[in-house]
């Protein structure tokens, strides 16, 4: 597992999570937003490219045809610890309706997300708010 990988998206998800329970009003809403952005800056230029790819190769398994947004656009807003992998490091479950909304002929009519999950770096597929299957995984 890339572990620099994986600690930065949980770096992200940490951030992310944290500025989606403040309100506009909160004193340090700007500058935690602020420091999401640079966070995300920073992820895109180290993996972006190779990210892309991924997200690319998973639209392409569930046979979608929406096009292939930037990364920071498949990680979500909310996440919840579930536990402990077997190497101590938290485990996490996106919450419900995060991610980005795609459409597949694999799931006519149904709320089809795909969104980043860390530890282990993965990709999930979430058919009607529950986990579908994973589609890549950092190994």
């Amino acid at each position: 597992m890339n572990k620099t990988l994986n600690a930065d998206l949980l770096e992200l998800v940490e951030m992310k999570t944290k500025l989606s329970t403040l309100t506009y009003d909160n004193k340090n809403y700007d500058e935690i937003e602020e420091q999401l952005h640079d966070l995300e800056d920073d992820f895109l230029e180290k993996y972006g490219e190779m990210l892309e790819d991924v997200i690319s190769d998973a639209h392409e398994k569930i046979r979608s045809d929406n096009d292939t947004l930037l990364p920071i656009a498949y990680v979500g807003q909310r996440y919840t610890k579930t536990g402990d992998n077997d190497d101590g490091s938290a485990h996490y479950q996106v919450e419900h309706g995060e991610g980005v909304l795609i459409e597949t002929e694999l799931y006519p009519n149904k709320e089809t997300r795909l969104v980043f999950v860390p530890s282990p770096t993965r990709i999930e597929l979430l058919v009607g708010g529950m986990k579908k299957d994973i589609l890549w995984e950092d190994k």
